[in-house]
């Protein structure tokens, strides 16, 4: 399981609010590209956004669902791009002195991603959601 944290200057209700808005993902997902449809009461578990994701002319139409939803300290998701994999993604925020600071967990959540999944992937997955919380952590401040 790939772990990535940083430190947000605005209370976790602002950094929720990012998350709980699906049509901010390409704001900051990094590969999200289009968000196709968002069903009413995201991020309630059981609900999903359809989002179109990839890298250059590689994309995939698919959605990512809530799992689990407790504002505006937890979100669970799992995130689907098939064939290419899906994901699950915890984000945990902690209020702190200056605001926030988000843990965000990812590993594979199906039977195909755990069996490509290793270090590498690790570290892959790492190195991606540095770059995702750096734009979380922009466009939470800004909003």
């Amino acid at each position: 399981m790939a772990r990535t944290e940083i430190d947000i200057d605005v209370p976790p209700e602002r950094v929720w609010a990012v998350l709980a808005d699906a049509y901010k993902y390409p704001d900051w997902v990094v590969g999200a590209d289009t968000i196709r449809d968002v069903d009413s009461g995201f991020p309630a578990p059981g609900t999903r956004f359809h989002h179109r994701v990839g890298i250059g002319p590689i994309k995939v139409n698919d959605h990512t669902e809530a799992v689990e939803a407790e504002p505006p300290k937890h979100l669970r998701l799992k995130a689907k791009a098939r064939p290419l994999g899906t994901a699950y993604v915890d984000l945990r925020l902690t209020p702190t002195p200056r605001g926030t600071h988000v843990t965000m967990d990812e590993g594979p959540a199906d039977v195909l991603s755990r069996l490509v999944h290793n270090p590498v992937a690790d570290v892959l997955l790492h190195g991606r959601n540095v770059e995702s919380l750096r734009r979380l952590k922009q466009v939470a401040e800004s909003s």
